[in-house]
C-alpha cells in the first residue's frame, strides 16, 4: 500500500526544492497535492516530464523577498531547458495561480525552434509566452495585447508587436535570461498567493489562514514539431452521471489545455462520426494514454482527469487531477471504486459529501441554464421548481386541480396554508428563517423553498410581487425557485430531473452497516411516512398532529368545537373528529408496520385554526350560524401577546383535556386496528412544550385511563409509550425529575433554541447575517446547532435525565437533526436516535455513518495499527 505519511518525517525543515522520482517523500502539507500526485505517477512508472517540487516554506520566503538558487533548479533539466510553473496547494480545491508555460523562451530559443518548427510555429509560441508573462508577471493591462482583425498581422509580426508593447510599457527589453524569467514568475505566483483576495477565496473554501502554497517547476513536454504532437485531456468516466467512458479532447500542435478551448481544430478521443479522433489518427498513443489512465486509477486510488501531450507519437503525463463530478457522478464513482476493490466500502462513504444527497433527491436547476435573478433569499428546502405565481392556499389547491404548476406565495406561511404547499410545486415567503413554519413543512414535503427573500415586496391587495429592481410580477406570472442555492429566478428555467440509482442504494447500505446511531424521520401525513419508509427511516420520530385537523371537513368541526360553550359540546365536537384522527393513525401504522412511531399530542393556539380577515370571519359566522359580532368577540378572547409562550403545548391539554383524551383514544384503537393485520404497534405518545414533572403526571393519569378503557372496550393487549418532548430550557433542568414519569425524552432544538436565545426563528433572518458576518454568532443557531448554549442544554438535560432513569431513550427531534454536527454531537451524548424530513433521512444515514467510520479510523490510529 502507498505510504501517504512518514511519522518519523517532519514536515518542518524540508529543502528549499525536490526532484521529484519514484522514490521522493514530499508531503502534502509541505508540498501540496500535486507534488504528491507527480510522485504516484512516478512510482507507476508513467512518463512523466522531468519536474522539481517548491516546498511551502520556499514560496513563502519567495513571497518575502527570499529566492532559492533560480539557476540550481534550471541546472536539473539540462542545458537551454524550458519549463512551466504549477501551483500545487495543499488542497486543489483551495485553487492557486495558472500555469505559466514555455518559460527559458528567448530570442536565441525562438531561433532554433525555427528551424525545427518553421518561423510561424515558433513564432506563435514565443509570442503567446511574452503575452503570458506580460499579463501575469508584468502585470500589464491583457486589453494591449488583443489582436485587432483589421491588423491582419502574421504569427512573426504578432510576436515583434509584443516585444515592442513590452518594452515600451517596461522601459527595458523583454529578459533574455532564463533564470530570469524563472525568478519572476515564481515571484509573482507566490505574492498572488499571498494576496488578500487569494485569502479571502480560498478561505471561503474552507481553507485555514495560513495555507501554504508549492510550486512545481516541469520541464515542457512541447506538443509542437514534426510527427503527431499536440496536447488534451483523458478521463474515464463522464462528469455528469459517473459512468465509464471516455471523453476528452486533443488538439494537434497545440499545448497545455488548449484542447479544451474552442472547437476549431480540436479531435475526439474516440471514434465519433462527428470528426476525427485520436484513436484514429494516433492509435499508439491513443492506447498507451488508456492504459496510463487506467493504471492512475488504481495507483491513486480515484477517477482522474490526465493531462497530457504527445510528442512526435509518444505520449506524456503532465498531471491528473480528480475528474470533475455532479453528485450524481460522486455516488456511482466512489461505489465503482470500492466494487472494484480499489478502495474500502468505508472510504467509499467518506468520498461523497451528505449534502450532495439532495441534489439527486429533487430536480435541480440545470447548471448551464441562464439566471436571471430577482431576490435572494434562505435556501430552505431543496430542489428547483417553476410555476405560475399564486397568492392564497385556496388558488394553490385550485392550480393543482387543473394540474398547472405553481409557486405559493406568501408574506410568510401558517399552520392554515398546509393544504395549498402541499399542491404547490414550491412556496417563497418574504419573511422566516431556516426554522419557519414555511422552511420545516416544505422540507417535510420535499417542496423547494425560499424564505426571507427581503429582496421582494408582496402586496396582496394589488395582488403583485415587486423586485427591489423595480420589475413587478403579477399573480399568473411565471417564476423559478431554486431551493438549494435560496434563489428566486424570472420566467421558466431548465431543470435536471432527480436520479436515485442502484449506486445510491448500494452506499446507502453500506452507511447503515457502518452507523451505530438510529435515524428517524419527522412525517405528519401518510404521503411524507411513505417517503420516510422508502429512505429507510427505522420509524417516526415526530408526528406533529395539528396539521391533520386543517383538511376542509375537519376544520370546520374544530371551529365548532373552539365555539363550544361547555366541555359536553366540545365533546361532542370531538366525537367527530375521533374516527378521522383514527384513521389517520390506522394509515401511519400500516404503512410503519413493526417501526416505532412517535405522536406528539396537539400543540398549537386554538386561535391558529380560526380566520384572520373580516371576509373569512363573516363567511365562518353564516356557516356556523352565529352572529358575526360572536364570531369576532371569540377570535379577539383567544388572542395572545406572546402566543408562542401561551395557552399551546400541555397547558392546552391540561386545561382543555377533552383534546387529549380524544386524540389518546384515537391513537390506540388505531393501535389495536393496525395490530390485527401485521406486527405488533407500540407508538410513543409525546406531550409538548413541557416545564414541569406535574404537568406529564397530569396527562399520564388520563392517558393512562383512555389506555385502560380501550383496552377494556376491545379485549385487546398492547403496549405505550409516553413521553415528553424538551422545548423549554427548564425541561432540560428539571430533567431528572420528568424522567421519573416519562419513558423517552426528545429534544424539540427548534424551539429550544428560540427560549434559550430569546429569538423568534421567524424574524432572526432580518439581522443574522449580520450577527454572524461580526462574529456575535459563529453560525446561525436555527441552522446550525448551537453546541455551547441548547448543547449544554442538552448534556445537562441527558446526564440527569439518565441519572435518574438509567434506561431512558433520548433523542433530538428538531431541524438540527439532520446535519453532521448535530449527528456527532448527539452520538458523544449518548443519544438513541435523530429524527429530520424525511427527505433529509438519507443524508442523516450518510452523515452518522462518516462520523462512525470517521471514529473508528482515529481509534486504530491511536491504537497505533495504521498508518493513514
Amino acid at each position: 500500500m502507498l505510504r501517504l505519511h512518514n511519522p518519523e518525517a517532519s514536515v518542518e525543515n524540508q529543502p528549499e526544492f525536490q526532484k521529484l522520482h519514484a522514490e521522493a517523500y514530499l508531503p502534502v502539507p509541505a508540498y501540496g497535492n500535486r507534488a504528491r500526485c507527480l510522485v504516484r505517477l512516478l512510482r507507476l512508472e508513467m512518463p512523466v516530464p522531468a519536474a522539481v517540487a517548491l516546498s511551502f516554506a520556499t514560496v513563502r520566503g519567495i513571497a518575502a523577498g527570499h529566492m532559492p538558487d533560480v539557476a540550481a533548479i534550471l541546472s536539473e533539466f539540462g542545458a537551454d531547458p524550458v519549463v512551466s510553473v504549477r501551483s500545487s496547494p495543499e488542497n486543489p480545491d483551495w485553487g492557486g495561480p495558472g500555469t505559466i508555460l514555455n518559460i527559458g523562451l528567448n530570442d536565441l530559443q525562438h531561433a532554433r525552434l525555427a528551424n525545427l518548427l518553421g518561423d510561424d510555429a515558433a513564432s506563435s509560441i514565443y509570442g503567446r509566452f511574452v503575452q503570458s508573462y506580460a499579463i501575469h508577471v508584468a502585470r500589464l493591462d491583457p486589453e494591449m495585447f488583443e489582436p485587432r482583425a483589421e491588423d491582419g498581422l502574421s504569427a512573426g509580426d504578432t510576436l515583434r508587436r509584443a516585444l515592442d508593447l513590452y518594452e515600451d510599457e517596461m522601459d527595458e527589453p523583454f529578459p533574455q535570461e532564463p533564470a530570469d524569467q524563472l525568478a519572476q514568475v515564481l515571484k509573482s505566483m507566490a505574492r498572488a498567493w499571498e494576496g488578500t483576495t487569494a485569502h479571502i477565496l480560498r478561505q471561503a473554501k474552507g481553507a485555514p489562514a495560513d495555507a501554504g502554497l508549492g510550486l512545481i517547476v516541469q520541464r515542457m513536454a512541447l506538443g509542437l514539431g514534426p510527427g503527431e504532437c499536440g496536447a488534451g485531456v483523458m478521463q474515464c468516466v463522464s462528469s455528469t452521471t459517473g459512468a465509464p467512458r471516455i471523453t476528452g479532447r486533443y488538439r494537434s500542435q497545440a499545448q497545455g489545455r488548449e484542447a479544451l478551448h474552442g472547437e476549431n481544430g480540436a479531435f475526439f478521443l474516440t471514434k465519433d462520426p462527428r470528426g476525427p479522433s485520436l484513436e484514429e489518427i494516433c492509435p499508439d498513443a491513443f492506447a498507451d494514454l488508456k492504459r496510463y489512465a487506467t493504471a492512475a486509477r488504481r495507483g491513486l486510488r480515484d477517477e482522474l482527469q490526465v493531462e497530457f501531450t504527445i510528442e512526435g507519437g509518444e505520449a506524456w503525463i503532465l498531471d491528473a487531477a480528480s475528474v470533475p463530478r455532479s453528485s450524481r457522478a460522486a455516488v456511482r464513482i466512489a461505489v465503482d471504486l470500492a466494487n472494484d476493490g480499489i478502495i474500502p466500502h468505508e472510504e467509499a462513504l467518506l468520498r461523497v459529501e451528505p449534502r450532495a444527497l439532495t441534489e439527486l433527491m429533487h430536480p435541480q436547476v440545470d447548471p448551464d441554464a441562464v439566471r436571471d435573478v430577482l431576490a435572494r433569499g434562505i435556501a430552505a428546502s431543496p430542489g428547483a421548481a417553476t410555476g405560475r405565481i399564486v397568492l392564497t392556499s385556496d388558488a394553490a389547491q385550485a392550480s393543482a386541480s387543473r394540474g398547472e404548476p405553481c409557486i405559493l406565495v406568501r408574506h410568510e406561511t401558517s399552520p392554515e396554508d398546509v393544504r395549498g404547499m402541499h399542491a404547490a410545486s414550491g412556496v417563497l415567503t418574504e419573511r422566516g428563517g431556516a426554522t419557519s413554519h414555511a422552511a420545516v413543512i416544505a422540507r417535510g414535503i420535499g417542496v423547494p423553498c425560499v424564505v426571507g427573500a427581503t429582496d421582494l415586496r408582496l402586496d396582496t391587495r394589488k395582488r403583485k410581487l415587486v423586485a427591489r429592481d423595480g420589475r413587478v410580477f403579477r399573480e399568473g406570472d411565471v417564476i423559478t425557485l431554486d431551493g438549494s442555492a435560496g434563489e428566486v429566478l424570472a420566467g421558466e428555467v431548465p431543470t435536471v430531473e432527480a436520479t436515485v440509482d442502484d449506486a445510491l442504494a448500494s452506499l446507502m447500505d453500506w452507511a447503515d452497516e457502518a452507523r451505530d446511531i438510529s435515524v428517524r424521520a419527522n412525517a405528519d401525513t401518510p404521503a411524507e411516512a411513505r417517503v420516510a419508509r422508502s429512505f429507510k427511516a427505522e420509524g417516526i420520530g415526530l408526528c406533529r398532529t395539528e396539521h391533520m385537523f386543517f383538511e376542509e371537513d375537519r376544520l370546520t368541526v374544530m371551529r365548532e368545537m373552539i365555539f363550544a360553550d361547555d366541555t359536553e359540546d366540545r365533546r361532542a365536537a370531538l366525537d367527530r373528529l375521533l374516527p378521522m384522527q383514527r384513521a389517520d393513525f390506522v394509515e401511519l401504522f400500516e404503512i410503519m408496520q413493526g417501526q416505532p412511531v412517535c405522536i406528539r399530542l396537539f400543540d398549537p393556539p386554538l386561535h391558529e385554526f380560526l380566520p384572520n380577515d373580516r371576509d373569512a370571519m363573516r363567511d365562518l359566522a353564516e356557516a356556523m350560524d352565529l352572529p358575526l359580532s360572536q364570531v369576532i368577540a371569540r377570535i379577539e378572547d383567544l388572542q395572545e401577546f406572546n402566543p408562542m409562550l401561551g395557552m399551546r403545548g400541555v397547558r392546552l391539554g391540561i386545561t382543555v383535556p377533552e383534546i387529549y383524551e380524544m386524540q389518546a383514544r384515537a391513537i390506540f384503537e388505531a393501535t389495536v386496528e393496525a395490530s390485527r393485520n401485521g406486527d405488533p404497534v407500540v407508538p410513543e405518545v409525546m406531550v409538548p412544550l413541557v416545564s414541569a414533572r406535574r404537568e406529564v403526571e397530569l396527562v399520564r393519569n388520563r392517558v393512562d385511563a383512555v389506555a385502560a378503557a380501550v383496552r377494556n372496550e376491545s379485549g385487546a393487549r398492547f403496549a405505550y409509550k409516553l413521553g415528553v418532548m424538551v422545548e423549554t430550557p427548564r425541561a432540560a433542568l428539571r430533567a431528572g425529575d420528568i424522567a421519573g414519569v416519562s419513558d423517552f425524552l426528545s429534544f424539540g432544538t427548534n424551539d429550544l433554541t428560540q427560549m434559550t436565545y430569546g429569538l423568534s426563528r421567524d424574524d432572526a433572518g432580518r439581522f443574522m447575517s449580520t450577527y454572524v458576518n461580526l462574529g456575535v454568532f459563529p453560525e446561525d443557531p436555527f441552522h446550525t446547532l448551537d453546541p455551547d448554549g441548547v448543547g449544554e442544554l442538552l448534556l445537562i438535560g441527558a446526564e440527569r435525565g439518565r441519572a435518574a432513569e438509567s434506561g431512558l431513550n433520548l433523542s433530538i427531534c428538531g431541524e438540527h437533526a439532520g446535519s453532521a454536527e448535530s449527528i456527532a454531537f448527539c452520538r458523544r451524548a449518548g443519544f438513541d436516535y435523530v429524527s429530520c424530513s424525511p427527505f433529509r433521512v438519507p443524508v442523516a444515514r450518510l452523515a452518522a455513518a462518516q462520523i462512525a467510520v470517521r471514529e473508528r479510523a482515529e481509534s486504530r490510529q491511536d491504537d497505533g495499527k495504521t498508518t493513514i
